[in-house]
């Protein structure tokens, strides 16, 4: 199994690297400012001036839309979704490089170490989980009025699916209900970090909810498509995450009463929302894992260099044995979990989601838990000042430590993970 990145995967690799230490890190003290100051003006969910430039000179770079492969080949999805752009433009030219999962992963990580830098490139969730379920399940119609807006990036949406009162870790408790009446579907519940939802822009939800309550468990869940200013729906409050609200984009409290939208929005089909969810899935957790490397990446060299200019106990953090064997440890756990999400990633492109599925499962519980415990052990380097805003750190750790809940809980991962390998050692009864 060949890891090294392609000729073209290099080239992007560079680009990248030298926009982001060119444009992005150096902007970073005026994110947090623009922020602040939009919070004085009473503006705190107004999107910053600071991103949308930077989203001009990326795409005139050419690196937008890195994460969506090439679709120009039509996807063999039943009732006619699915294929590629509607326009049938040439999809490198106009969209992006049409990037394999193995070949954008390392292009996620370097993104991720700045933890807004996504949005710049056009490559930030949900959007991207958005679009590659407009391009797979998506009508014609769907992706001329809401796919084509958010790869341009004039628009951004949001994905309504866990919900307050049922415990959505496990999907099938869900709730919510989606309901058929003559020519339109009306739309009940209420949904929880819907992150994206608190942007101004966002223009569309992709919503999860019962269409049949009888039917077996994974076939009672639809997904469709409910335009952000349909009558009924009403955004409650952004939610925190140890205290960050992660204005503008923001996690959101979301109420649909009586939401009435076409049967046309519906997505693939009644009943089809569990195979929508995996094919949405599993790139995503890709682009989480390697962004989380690429955290904890930027945490180790954080650590590194504060370890060799702070000193206590008469000699530098450097030459404590805890400090360098936290430091080892680090360097040996985010190599793994890299090579575990590469490894995953080329599965994927090769066989298929479904040939990787206990690798996805892994990188899901791997990452998040590698992450946390770097970011962690920088931290205590830096003492109380890795707590406070003084340092990127503390807002790292919310990242990572929220990451275990997105896209499915640990323990869930782990059970999956646990089925698979008893299913290959238990002798059939």
């Amino acid at each position: 199994m060949d890891f090294s990145y392609s000729p073209r995967t290099v080239e992007l690799q560079q680009r990248l690297q030298a926009f982001m230490a060119e444009h992005v890190v150096p902007a970073e003290p005026r994110y947090f400012a623009e922020i602040e100051a939009n919070t004085a003006a009473g503006k705190r969910w107004t999107p910053l001036q600071l991103i949308e430039d930077l989203k001009v000179k990326a795409r005139a770079a050419g690196l937008w839309n890195l994460f969506l492969p090439n679709v120009t080949a039509p996807f063999a999805t039943p009732e006619g979704h699915g294929g590629s752009l509607r326009s049938g433009r040439a999809f490198a030219a106009d969209w992006g490089p049409g990037l394999s999962n193995t070949d954008y992963a390392p292009l996620a990580e370097i993104m991720g170490r700045t933890p807004w830098a996504s949005e710049v490139f056009n490559c930030s969730a949900p959007d991207t989980g958005n679009m590659e379920v407009l391009v797979r399940y998506g009508t014609p119609e769907h992706q001329q009025r809401w796919l084509e807006p958010l790869l341009e990036g004039s628009i951004r949406s949001a994905f309504a699916m866990t919900e307050p009162a049922v415990a959505s870790s496990d999907a099938t408790n869900i709730q919510a209900s989606i309901v058929r009446d003559g020519d339109e579907y009306v739309i009940n519940g209420r949904k929880w970090w819907t992150s994206g939802a608190g942007d101004p822009r966002c223009a569309v939800y992709i919503f999860m909810g019962k269409s049949d309550p009888q039917a077996p468990p994974h076939s009672q869940q639809s997904m469709i498509l409910v335009p952000a200013d349909a009558p009924g729906v009403k955004v409650l409050r952004p939610l925190t995450v140890f205290g960050y609200d992660d204005a503008p984009h923001g996690h959101m409290e979301v109420a649909f009463d009586d939401v009435r939208v076409p049967v046309s929005n519906i997505l693939l089909g009644e009943g089809r929302g569990f195979e929508i969810a995996q094919g949405r899935l599993g790139p995503g957790r890709i682009h989480h894992c390697m962004r989380l490397i690429g955290l904890a990446e930027r945490a180790l060299e954080l650590m590194c260099e504060r370890a060799a200019a702070r000193v206590a106990f008469g000699k530098p953090l450097s030459h404590q044995t805890v400090t360098q064997e936290r430091i080892a440890e680090a360097r040996c756990q985010i190599d793994m979990a890299r090579l575990l999400t590469l490894k995953a990633a080329w599965m994927m492109d090769v066989a298929g989601n479904k040939s990787a599925k206990s690798e996805i499962a892994m990188i899901k519980v791997v990452a998040p838990n590698m992450a946390c415990r770097v970011i962690d052990w920088a931290m205590q380097v830096f003492g109380a000042m890795g707590m406070s805003e003084d340092a990127p750190l503390a807002y790292f750790y919310t990242i990572a430590r929220t990451l275990r809940f997105a896209d499915g809980p640990d323990e869930v991962h782990r059970n999956s993970i646990a089925k698979i390998e008893l299913g290959k050692r238990t002798a059939p009864r």
